[in-house]
C-alpha cells in the first residue's frame, strides 16, 4: 500500500505565502454599520424632526470606540455629506435620500426606504479609506455632540478632544465641561442645538411642521 507523505512521517511546512494569506485573513478589519429605530422628537408647540438610531461594530484601528450607538436626524447627515465632500475633492460622494416635505412615520415604506437611503450612504462614506481621516465623520458616528459643537471640536476649539468626546459620549462629561465655562458655543435651546436646518420651516408658520 502507497503511504502518504505524511504517513511516511514528513511534516508539511507551511510557505510563507500561505502564512501571509492566513494572517490578512485573520486579520481583515471589517466595519458594520445599521440605522434603525426612526423615533419622533418634538421642539417645539409646532415643530418637530425625526432622528434614527446609528449602530457601529466594526475592529478597524481607525475607531476609538469598537462599538457605538448614536442617533441623528436628517439635517446632521446633510451637514455630514456637505463637510465630506470638502476633503472628497473631484469624488462624487453618495447621495442621500430626497427630502420629503410630506414625510411620516406611519408610512412604512417611506421610513424604509429613508433608512434604506442612509445605511447606504454610511457604507459607501466607511468603505472609503481617505474619508476615514475626517475627525467629524468620527464625532458624527461616536459622538453625542451636536453640529456646531462637532464643528467646533474638529476645530480644537473646545476644552475636550476629539477623543474624548468620543470616549465619554452620553456620560454628559461635554456639556458639563461647557457649562462650566461658559464656551462660546453654547446654543439657543429654541433651535435644538443645530442651528437652521435645511428642512425647517420658519417659526412664524401656522402649520405643524415635521423635519424629517
Amino acid at each position: 500500500m502507497d503511504r502518504s507523505p505524511t504517513d511516511q512521517g514528513q511534516v508539511f511546512v507551511p510557505t510563507m505565502d500561505s502564512v501571509l494569506h492566513n494572517l490578512s485573513v485573520c486579520q481583515k478589519e471589517t466595519i458594520s454599520v445599521c440605522v434603525r429605530d426612526p423615533r419622533l422628537c418634538k421642539d417645539d408647540l409646532w415643530h418637530s424632526h425625526i432622528d434614527y438610531e446609528i449602530c457601529l461594530q466594526t475592529n478597524s484601528m481607525c475607531f476609538r470606540k469598537k462599538t457605538s450607538r448614536v442617533r441623528r436626524r436628517y439635517s446632521e447627515f446633510v451637514w455630514l455629506r456637505h463637510c465630506l465632500e470638502q476633503n472628497a475633492l473631484v469624488m462624487e460622494l453618495p447621495k442621500l435620500p430626497p427630502r420629503n416635505p410630506f414625510f411620516s412615520l406611519k408610512n412604512t415604506e417611506q421610513v424604509a426606504q429613508r433608512m434604506k437611503g442612509f445605511q447606504e450612504f454610511l457604507e459607501s462614506v466607511l468603505h472609503t479609506t481617505f474619508l476615514l481621516s475626517d475627525s467629524r465623520l468620527h464625532l458624527f458616528l461616536q459622538s453625542d455632540l451636536s453640529i456646531t459643537r462637532m464643528s467646533r471640536c474638529a476645530l480644537g476649539k473646545t476644552r475636550y478632544t476629539v477623543a474624548e468626546a468620543i470616549q465619554r459620549s452620553g456620560s454628559g462629561f461635554t456639556t458639563t465641561l461647557e457649562k462650566a465655562t461658559c464656551d462660546s458655543d453654547c446654543e439657543s435651546s429654541s433651535s435644538s442645538g443645530l442651528g437652521q436646518s435645511v428642512d425647517t420651516q420658519t417659526r412664524g408658520s401656522p402649520v405643524p411642521s415635521l423635519e424629517c
